[in-house]
């Protein structure tokens, strides 16, 4: 068999999927014979065949994500593009936030240097109005005075020296001149007098109203303690109400509680009464009982007594009868022996008969006699009954009454220790309320004491640095500082005693004057201040008489 290559398919046969068979065929040894040769386009393509591939499918997807992709890319590009009309309208906006950004920086620069402007500004108006207010402080006011009192000790000098110059020059100067000079004199004295009399009366403002403030906190402490006088009255008459409130429940209680006894004894007496009525009327009955036997044995017995007479008178009457029978019975015949024995036969029937309804009717009166008495056994037994339950019904009552009153009096104590307690609680609140209130005072009045030491500390230390370059520039210009010197005195206030708290208080005297006590200091004073003070703790002791 001749050797035949196959290229391929033919021209115009149809694609078909490789069948078992076909795959069993291809999986046998090949016939060396009839070897066919593939391309390798061929080749893939029955591969994709065997393994369900769809090739054609994937192009299509792929090339339209190729599609896809070039889109969006030219999306990018003519986003870029300024020719267009989206693009004009993209960079106008583009460039109006910029312009808006410029100008928001702009302003927002522009309202930083106005804030900065205005803070310095306010920095300055604080300071300068601190600085106002410095100048105005008693401290200030005196050390400006003592500076303007040192430029006129020096104009005064000067006049002084030039005064004497004047004299030395020309004795025979014109008295208009020394006039003048004299009414300078004059008028500088009279100033003086009314400098001091205003710090006279500016003193005797400050004394005013130091003395105002005084009497406002004494009047302040005085309401506090007339305010907690109140309040601890207030609360004395509450517990006082309370307590009568509790007495009247009290006094109430024990004359519910006596009324109730004096209803239960009432009861008590009453049911003793009806029993005692009860047994009145028992005894009664039992006497009309008796009574009524008697009576009726009474009866009984005349009856049988009736009846004996009866029997006798007939007895007598028979006895007569036959008396006259015997007599009479010659004289009778059978036939009056027969009406005798029908009368006597009749006789002793109309005796029987009575006899009869006598034992008829005393049969009837028993029957009757043990019916009342039947009845009225059955009506003492419904009694005792009704008796029986109505004491025991009292007594369920009675029960229950002290079973509800036991609970009230228990809700009642139980009110009380509710309301002692409550109370004891609200006294407790009160009091803790109080010392915390107290507390708080005195921790605020105790950082204010702080707060207004440091500040006099920090306000003295600055005074004294301004009054240390007043000092010094009054020293270089030649001045006399011994007035700067004085009113830079450390410590608060013009007087003349120590300094106390950063304050230098004065003392006046108790007169109409009102006047500072003045400062005597001399040597005794300051030996006793020595012989007092103990620097040297040893020298103190050998002054004392230790020997160790």
């Amino acid at each position: 068999m001749a050797s035949v290559a196959q290229h391929g398919r033919r021209r115009g046969s149809s694609r078909r999927v490789v069948s078992a068979d076909d795959a069993n065929k291809m999986i046998q040894p090949p016939d060396l014979q009839q070897i066919a040769v593939l391309s390798k386009s061929e080749w893939r393509r029955i591969q994709d065949e065997l393994n369900q591939v769809n090739r054609e499918k994937d192009r299509m997807r792929e090339e339209a994500r190729q599609r896809e992709k070039l889109h969006m890319q030219s999306k990018e590009v003519v986003k870029t593009w300024s020719n267009t009309i989206a693009g004009q309208r993209q960079k106008k906006l583009e460039a109006k936030k910029i312009r808006e950004q410029i100008e928001e920086e702009k302003r927002k620069q522009i309202d930083k240097e106005e804030a900065e402007y205005q803070e310095q500004r306010k920095k300055e108006a604080i300071e300068k109005a601190k600085t106002q207010m410095y100048y105005q402080t008693d401290r200030v006011k005196g050390l400006h005075r003592a500076l303007l009192l040192t430029e006129v000790l020096k104009e005064r000098e000067a006049q002084i020296e030039l005064k004497q110059r004047i004299q030395s020059a020309s004795k025979d100067v014109d008295k208009k001149f020394t006039d003048i000079e004299k009414t300078r004199e004059v008028e500088a004295l009279r100033k003086e007098k009314e400098k001091a009399l205003e710090k006279n009366l500016e003193r005797q403002t400050v004394v005013e109203d130091l003395k105002n403030q005084i009497k406002e906190k004494k009047l302040f402490k005085e309401q506090e303690k007339l305010e907690d006088k109140k309040e601890g009255e207030k609360i004395q008459q509450l517990r006082e109400l309370y307590l009568l409130e509790q007495r009247m429940e009290g006094e109430q209680e024990e004359k519910k509680r006596k009324d109730l006894m004096q209803a239960h004894l009432e009861h008590l007496t009453n049911r003793d009464l009806i029993r005692a009525a009860d047994v009145q009327k028992q005894e009664a009955e039992d006497k009309q009982r008796t009574l009524f036997l008697a009576a009726k044995q009474k009866m009984i017995k005349l009856r049988k007594d009736r009846e004996k007479e009866l029997f006798n008178e007939a007895q007598e009457r028979r006895e007569r009868i036959m008396d006259k029978l015997t007599v009479r019975k010659q004289e009778q015949t059978t036939d009056e022996e027969e009406r005798i024995a029908k009368a006597v036969a009749e006789q002793e029937a109309k005796q029987a008969r009575q006899q009869q309804e006598e034992n008829e009717k005393r049969t009837k009166m028993l029957e009757s006699i043990a019916a009342h008495r039947e009845l009225t056994i059955k009506e003492k037994e419904q009694r005792d009954k009704m008796d029986e339950q109505i004491t025991r019904e009292r007594l369920e009552a009675k029960k229950e009454a002290d079973r509800i009153f036991s609970e009230k009096q228990q809700l009642k104590a139980q009110k009380i220790r509710e309301d002692e307690r409550k109370l004891k609680d609200f006294i407790a609140a009160q009091m803790a309320e109080r010392e915390a209130k107290d507390q708080r005072l005195r921790k605020e009045e105790f950082e204010f004491e702080a707060k207004k030491m440091e500040l006099i500390a920090e306000e003295d230390r600055q005074f004294q640095q301004y009054s240390l370059q007043v000092i010094n520039e009054a020293a270089a210009a030649e001045r006399n500082v011994l007035p700067l010197v004085k009113a830079a005195r450390e410590g608060f206030g013009g007087g003349h005693g120590p300094v106390y708290g950063g304050v230098r208080p004065r003392y006046l005297v108790q007169d109409c004057t009102g006047v500072q006590m003045p400062k005597y200091v001399s040597g005794v004073t300051q030996d006793i201040k020595k012989l007092h003070e103990a620097v040297d703790i040893q020298d103190a002791k050998r002054r004392l008489g230790f020997t160790w």
